[in-house]
């Protein structure tokens, strides 16, 4: 039987009960909302969606909102300051995939359930809430779009991707939620692929905290890291990824392997296990231009060591680096399979196929002039200022109220 930490305060999914009016802060008046955000892991040291998730809850709590995150693994200074969230655990097992992610799914809807939440917005793969954020876009789409034909059907036939695809099929096909997407990418996949009625998306890019990245501390940790790791390199392009094959480095080292500039040097930083890669590197003959860093909490140094960043995925449905890259003010290089680039017109460099080594070499070679990098730099730089957490939020929050206001319309139409 599953069941949830016996100390948790439980709060419930459009709770009718009356309630004290909280105001926040920052509210000019209008009541405060009790929020839940869901998400399997709470934790600032996580990659994509947790990074996506803490920055919300954190930023809702900031202003005055009644935050609570619901999890199952939460790590870092979490309720350290009257304006954090609450985070309430749910006991989940964690042994099998499959069944943590129906436990979790089904955990969070019974603590929503229980309490007096005004709006549930979910960051995971959950069957029910308000606002469904479809961050990696249809688990589907990434399937048909990362494999082969029968390694994508093959893959739906197990445990695992039957459990995500049934709960996403049950959301899409859900008309009382609502679903948060990243990018036109996604949201045109789901309209087309799984009949969800465009009135019921919410189109809202991902953010970036343009202090952290970009900044004069990351630009001088950055000059120390190069002087330290490459301090010859000419040109030093960064990979930041994790998932390598699908983000498109079989096709990185293929355009590499044709470029004869020795000057030229690839740093690759994520989770996963460089061994194959480094036999690979050595039978195409760059393994001496290649550098893996492993998995890195200081990407702002990082970026500010580099003169540009690729990534020529195979499909991403917001890939979180493009914009911490941009905000870093470095060129870009990537495919229109990744939905972050929408929002940078302009100031990236497009490849229109993941599956073509010799543009990319040219994009690469390209840029090899320090006056064009800085050019695209800038441009990408202006963009992504201006998708700040404060901005995101702030859209979120009309949305909390949209939400709010169309279900005491429904009751009363009822």
């Amino acid at each position: 039987m599953w069941t949830s930490a016996p100390n948790s305060t439980y709060t419930g999914l459009g709770c009718q009960r009356q309630r004290q009016r909280i105001f926040s802060p920052e509210s000019k008046g209008v009541p405060a909302l009790r929020i839940a955000i869901v998400i399997e892991r709470f934790t600032p040291a996580g990659g994509g969606v947790e990074n996506v998730a803490w920055q919300v809850a954190h930023e809702l709590a900031r202003v005055g909102e009644k935050v609570t995150v619901l999890t199952r693994f939460a790590d870092g200074p979490c309720g350290s300051s009257p304006d954090s969230p609450t985070v309430q655990t749910l006991r989940v097992p964690s042994a099998w995939q499959p069944l943590r992610v129906v436990a979790f799914s089904h955990l969070a809807a019974r603590a929503a359930r229980r309490g007096a939440f005004d709006v549930v917005h979910s960051f995971s793969r959950t069957r029910r809430q308000d606002l469904y954020r479809a961050g990696g876009g249809s688990h589907r789409d990434y399937l048909r779009r990362s494999h082969s034909p029968t390694g994508a059907l093959l893959r739906q036939l197990s445990p695992r991707h039957r459990v995500l695809l049934s709960i996403e099929a049950r959301v899409f096909g859900d008309p009382t939620q609502r679903i948060q997407c990243a990018s036109r990418l996604v949201s045109d996949a789901l309209i087309a692929e799984h009949g969800v009625s465009p009135e019921r998306i919410l189109l809202l890019p991902n953010a970036v905290d343009a202090k952290r990245y970009g900044s004069p501390a990351a630009f001088k940790a950055g000059r120390r890291l190069r002087a330290e790791l490459d301090e010859k390199a000419e040109r030093i392009w960064l990979f930041p990824a994790s998932g390598w094959r699908r983000k498109g480095l079989p096709l990185l080292f293929e355009a590499l392997a044709t470029i004869r500039d020795p000057g030229l040097r690839l740093w690759i930083a994520g989770r996963d296990d460089p061994k194959a890669w480094r036999r690979t590197a050595a039978d195409l003959g760059i393994a001496d231009r290649i550098r893996f860093l492993g998995p890195r909490s200081d990407l702002e140094a990082v970026y500010g060591a580099v003169d540009g960043m690729v990534l020529p995925t195979r499909y991403d449905a917001f890939a979180n680096v493009t914009l911490e890259a941009a905000a870093s003010a470095l060129p870009i290089v990537t495919t229109r399979a990744n939905g972050a680039a929408e929002w940078l017109e302009g100031g990236v460099c497009l490849l229109e196929s993941a599956k073509n080594p010799a543009a990319l070499a040219r994009a690469l070679a390209s840029y090899a002039d320090p006056e064009r990098r800085r050019d695209l730099g800038r441009r990408g730089r202006e963009l992504a200022r201006r998708l700040d957490w404060t901005g995101h939020v702030s859209r979120l929050r009309e949305e909390y109220r949209k939400i709010v206001a169309a279900r005491v319309v429904d009751r009363r139409v009822r």
